[in-house]
């Protein structure tokens, strides 16, 4: 019995010491001896069975991080910050419901904080991204521990958005979008809506895009259109499409949004463009026939239409429509010429023979190789006419678009410019098409030509 006494006794005696050791630690911090509190904290965590008690953890993290922010005392101890770090993991790993800080006060966890924030904007301002990185990273990991733990005044923040945004933009200036995107989807998930935070969401759907992520890409982008409903996000989601699906994946999406009437009019003038560039893409080239690059060409020509149909004051829409006209009314002309030169060419290798039988002979036959390009010209009159008409028809609507603005972009001043051109070559066609047939029409004709050429490089 005298035995398990004087053990007892021992126990106590040890326990007392340890509290008289706190104390120590506490009057040193108090005085702000903080070389002193440290001495002291290093001789309680010597002890092994000091090592299992939280309190030991907290002043020792507590003394740590408050000496970290002594430019001299950083420089004679340099690992301060990481062993306040491990004092304060070590803490939570044995105090998870954090009693000792809530009773105590989370000096350590704001010091640490303001160590990560304070060097982090140091650093981002040195454009040393990737020391920004780890800075930001330490603040925020801070900063979760305070707002998640309700230990700041203002219990109703859940995270520090600045900090996770220098985070966010540390990784993205150092190319680092994993490190990028752990942040930026802090901020997307909570939908944080502030001025500024917009091209956050941009760079989620671009890095999701080049990475070909469509569930991540569709995620965020679904969000940025709650978030930021004024912004212009059709282009992302066509982008997409155009450098991720193939042609027949893009056809289906288009005809299933074309019959669900879910397409808006600048994805209506975006599958336009798609559909055109097919036939124009030499990558492509030789992999569809003719018939089918017409095929895709009338589509793109219908999607721009319909694009217009949405806001027939688009200059973009209706001008598009008219130049792929005017190009296919030149790319038959030009048949045309070359059937002439053909023809020309054929006629001129025609023998001189005077002799009535004989030229009849020669005649038959060279009439007989010059038809076939006569009916062909002839055949190519009508396709001529109809893109001709279609392309001054759209044309004429861009021309009563951009004359009634008072002020235009460099756009529209180019597409103004354009289009009088167009307009003047095609009615100077018309018109020297019925010279000395039908006057009437020549000269309605020849009004708007000179209508139109009076406008040149006046937009």
């Amino acid at each position: 019995m005298k035995k398990l006494q004087l053990l007892s006794m021992i126990a106590l005696i040890a326990l007392g010491t340890n509290a008289q050791d706190f104390k120590k630690v506490q009057t040193n911090l108090l005085i702000n001896k903080l070389e002193d509190a440290k001495t002291e904290i290093d001789k309680v965590a010597a002890d092994p069975k000091a090592q299992g008690k939280a309190e030991t953890w907290y002043y020792k993290s507590k003394v740590y991080a408050a000496l970290s922010k002594d430019a001299v005392a950083s420089k004679k101890y340099p690992t301060l910050i990481a062993d306040a770090d491990a004092a304060v993991q070590k803490l939570i790993s044995l105090d998870p419901t954090f009693v000792q800080i809530k009773e105590k006060g989370a000096e350590a966890i704001f010091d640490l904080y303001s160590y990560g924030f304070n060097n982090g904007i140091r650093t981002f301002n040195g454009k040393n991204w990737d020391s920004a990185c780890i800075y930001f990273g330490i603040a925020v990991n801070y900063s979760d521990i305070l707002f998640k733990n309700k230990l700041t005044k203002d219990q109703n923040m859940s995270f520090d958005t600045t900090s996770i945004l220098y985070a966010g933009y540390s990784g993205q200036n150092a190319s680092k979008p994993e490190f990028a995107l752990k942040y930026y989807t802090r901020l997307a998930d909570a939908k944080v809506a502030t001025e500024g935070y917009l091209d956050v969401y941009k760079y989620l759907v671009i890095t999701y895009m080049n990475e070909k992520n469509e569930a991540d890409f569709r995620k965020y982008l679904a969000i940025a259109r709650t978030v930021f409903p004024k912004e212009t996000w059709d282009d992302y989601e066509i982008e997409y499409i155009d450098r991720n699906f193939s042609l027949a994946d893009k056809v289906a999406y288009y005809d299933k949004a074309e019959a669900a009437g879910t397409l808006t009019e600048m994805q209506y003038l975006q599958f336009g463009e798609i559909f055109i560039n097919v036939k124009h893409d030499t990558k492509d080239k030789g992999k569809y026939d003719s018939t089918q690059l017409d095929g895709y060409e009338k589509k793109g020509v219908e999607a721009y239409k319909k694009g217009f149909g949405k806001n027939n004051q688009n200059p973009i829409a209706s001008y598009n429509v008219g130049v792929i006209y005017y190009n296919n009314f030149g790319l038959l002309d030009d048949k045309v010429t070359a059937n002439i030169k053909q023809v020309q060419t054929i006629n001129g290798s025609k023998p001189t023979e005077k002799d009535p039988k004989k030229k009849a002979a020669i005649d038959a036959k060279y009439k007989g190789l010059t038809d076939p390009y006569f009916k062909a010209n002839a055949d190519l009159l009508k396709p001529i006419n109809d893109n001709l008409d279609q392309a001054i028809e759209w044309l004429e609507k861009t021309y009563n678009i951009e004359k009634a603005k008072s002020s235009r972009t460099s756009t529209d001043k180019s597409i103004g410019n354009k289009t009088v051109d167009f307009l003047a070559n095609m009615f100077q066609y018309k018109r020297d098409n019925v010279r000395g047939k039908d006057p009437k029409a020549f000269d309605a004709f020849d009004v708007k030509y000179k209508l139109y050429d009076a406008e040149h490089d006046k937009f």
